[in-house]
């Protein structure tokens, strides 16, 4: 054993007798990546943000934010193809909140959604969105979310009212149609009549 082991090993044993920390001669003899995340990202918090609640839409209109906190959200296992994954990790995501509580949506908006959705409405007042689209959680709660966010969004379009010439242009449409069956049933009928002998006898 030459010189140098010996006071390799007596460092070694100095630092673990008067040391608590897994540290050598000044170094961190923990392995650690360089593909982690402090390295690739030296001024980041590495801390999970939730943003605030933006302000209200134009003209009291949905922003698309989905308070999470007022949803209940639950996993199970998806059915369908996907091999053994399906069968053993919770991917399919079940989001649920009571429609006429839901203060996030406007009022107006909320009144429409309660008459178009009243047969999805459980008797708990519950509006349930379901996705298993993927084998991931996060998209499949991302999926989820974006069904809700296009519901509620489909209840603020504002259809036009049709026009004079349009409602117009509908009543010649329906005057020619009822025309054109007229004459089809006159056709029909007379073809009937021809099959008819001359004493009224069906030959």
């Amino acid at each position: 054993m030459n010189k140098i082991t010996r006071a390799f090993i007596s460092v070694l044993r100095q630092s673990s007798s008067t040391c608590t920390s897994s540290t050598l001669l000044g170094r961190q003899l923990s392995y650690k990546s360089d593909l982690s995340l402090d390295k690739i990202y030296p001024s980041a918090r590495l801390q999970l943000y939730t943003p605030p609640p933006p302000p209200p839409g134009s003209a009291n209109k949905f922003n698309g934010y989905i308070p999470m906190d007022k949803l209940e959200i639950t996993y199970s296992r998806s059915s369908g193809p996907g091999g053994q994954h399906v069968n053993t990790v919770n991917t399919k995501v079940d989001v649920r909140f009571k429609l006429a509580e839901a203060q996030w949506i406007p009022e107006e908006t909320r009144q429409k959604l309660l008459k178009v959705l009243a047969n999805k409405i459980t008797k708990e007042g519950y509006y349930y969105v379901k996705s298993d689209v993927s084998r991931s959680q996060q998209l499949n709660l991302a999926d989820a979310l974006e069904k809700l966010r296009t519901v509620i969004r489909a209840q603020e379009v504002e259809v036009a009212a049709p026009s004079e010439e349009t409602l117009e242009r509908v009543r010649r449409r329906q005057e020619r149609a009822a025309r054109e069956r007229l004459q089809l049933k006159r056709g029909r009928a007379q073809v009937k009549a021809d099959r008819q002998g001359p004493g009224g006898v069906d030959f």
